[in-house]
């Protein structure tokens, strides 16, 4: 099987076709909806999108001896901050059933 890559442009369109809301409005939707995600991580909040997942600041555990793998070199890294998504069971079950089709083929 084969995953497509999906882009911010690909979602405008997408939504653009099944709604017939004016591209502009739905792009500043999607642009809006992208900065509250990003403002409510930077401030430790998490994001509950019930069915579909869920967003949250997760701290990382420094480490001490880490490698550049491009370099080799050796460095520290701090403990830090990522993003981290938990997908909810709705989305959960459809990509089961993915992978269920895409087996039987």
């Amino acid at each position: 099987m084969s995953l497509k890559k999906i882009t911010k442009y690909d979602l405008v369109e997408s939504i653009y076709q099944n709604t017939k809301c004016e591209k502009r409005v739905v792009q500043q939707v999607i642009e809006g909806f992208l900065e509250e995600v990003k403002k409510s991580l930077e401030s430790g909040s998490t994001i509950e999108l019930r069915g579909f997942g869920t967003f949250e600041p997760r701290l990382r555990k420094g480490r001490i001896s880490a490698r550049n793998p491009k370099t080799g070199e050796k460095l520290s890294v701090d403990p830090h901050y990522v993003a981290a998504f938990r997908s909810g069971q709705e989305l959960k079950k459809a990509l089961w059933d993915l992978q269920n089709q895409s087996v039987e083929k």
